[in-house]
């Protein structure tokens, strides 16, 4: 019957987060050598490839278990140790989260801000569109995420945040600029729009609700929350900002609004489905903030 060595497992971890066997070395105060029979022993155990040896080393489906498994063994063991009343090696627990840009930008921070002063604890955020964060979930990259999916990963649990809302605004002068007759389909063919990056759909959306074709509409490419809004609010194009962003530039004058149905995301909280206190813990306060800023969640 195969078995894993928490040990083993935890070199996997050490390998996939830093990117390279010397990386997870200086990471685990061991020689590369040592990381390299580590590791080359546990896959002639499993029978199984566990990291794509490339620049940086990834995992494998096989190896991402592993790492699910090692991530999982360090929570659990900190949080029985505190359990007893003993500190860990480093004292600290360290728990990765996924979300997307938007609501780090805007909510997400707040409630880990305030855990950081009830706990010991090390935030790792990982940002990515939040129709892919529970691909990271999956892969054992993170321990929870704020995603669209309602549906659960497997092996974690699922709970609805609330809504954000995104409208389409763009500059006084602007919409003065290209929509003085109105805000027409002709216009919007012609007017620029500002796009997260390639991932992000939102203006696509808004336009095709409205019959148009964003192919061949101008674009520009701003990838980050705070500069996209930036961006927005200079004329740069027009784009859909979401709720406390948008409730602040229309609040300033910085923006009108282009009118058109708003988009609205429903956002979910999906999390290992581990008994954890810390986890909970976190969950708990991500709802507070969630419920306080983002539209109720209706099915």
């Amino acid at each position: 019957m195969a078995s894993i060595a928490p040990e083993l497992a935890s070199t996997v971890a050490a390998i996939v987060d830093g990117g390279s066997l010397e990386a997870a070395a200086r990471a685990l105060s061991i020689t590369p050598s040592a990381v390299s029979q580590r590791l080359k022993s546990l896959e002639q155990q499993l029978g199984r490839v566990l990291v794509v040896r490339g620049r940086p080393a990834t995992a494998t489906p096989s190896g991402e278990a592993v790492v699910r498994m090692a991530r999982q063994i360090a929570l659990l063991e900190h949080e029985t140790l505190a359990g007893l009343g003993l500190d860990a090696a480093d004292g600290r627990a360290s728990v990765p989260l996924a979300v997307n840009a938007d609501s780090m930008a805007t909510w997400f921070l707040a409630p880990l801000a305030r855990l950081s002063e009830t706990h010991d604890i090390d935030f790792d955020l990982h940002r990515d569109d939040q129709n892919f964060t529970a691909r990271l979930l999956e892969s054992g990259e993170v321990m929870a995420a704020v995603t669209s999916e309602s549906t659960p990963v497997t092996g974690c649990s699922v709970a609805p945040l609330g809504v954000l809302v995104y409208e389409a605004v763009a500059t006084g002068a602007f919409a003065r600029r290209w929509f003085a007759g109105g805000v027409t389909d002709d216009a919007l063919r012609r007017a620029p729009f500002v796009d997260f990056d390639r991932r992000d759909a939102l203006q696509q959306q808004w336009l095709a609700a409205r019959g148009i074709e964003a192919e061949g509409v101008p674009r520009h490419y701003v990838p980050a929350s705070h500069d996209f809004a930036a961006a927005v609010a200079l004329g740069l194009g027009w784009g859909m900002l979401p709720g406390p962003q948008l409730a602040d530039a229309l609040a300033s004058g910085a923006v009108v609004p282009l009118g058109g149905e708003p988009i609205r995301v429903p956002l979910h909280w999906q999390q290992w489905n581990l008994r954890s206190a810390l986890l909970d813990a976190v969950a708990a306060e991500v709802a507070v903030e969630a419920g306080a800023v983002l539209e109720p969640y209706r099915h």
